[in-house]
């Protein structure tokens, strides 16, 4: 029985847009800055800047949920580390949708 193929950044940046409908995406493998780690051999490195409306009113870990909930099922094909930068489109005004404040 053949191993399910490595996830690479064509699969990560179509199950993210399926899932959160981004403004903006960009996925980048830096995997190549960790060759010759040991956790390379489970997987890529890869940073993902997304940008979307479903992040609004989210705090960063919310967010962050839900990029991993959008790519859980492949995580374990070949994600060893995964950075997220991810933001809200930029409000008519000019700036950004905050999170709430942290309850007190």
């Amino acid at each position: 029985m053949s191993a399910a193929p490595r996830i690479d950044v064509a699969e990560i940046e179509r199950r993210l847009r399926a899932a959160l409908a981004p403004t903006a995406l960009r996925v980048e493998d830096d995997s190549h800055h960790h060759a010759g780690h040991e956790g390379a051999k489970s997987g890529g490195h890869y940073t993902v800047h997304i940008t979307s409306a479903a992040f609004a009113g989210l705090p960063v870990i919310a967010r962050h949920r839900l990029v991993y909930d959008a790519l859980r099922d492949v995580m374990d094909r070949g994600i060893h580390a995964l950075a997220i930068r991810a933001s809200v489109p930029a409000t008519p005004s000019g700036g950004t949708a905050s999170p709430p404040p942290a309850a007190g």
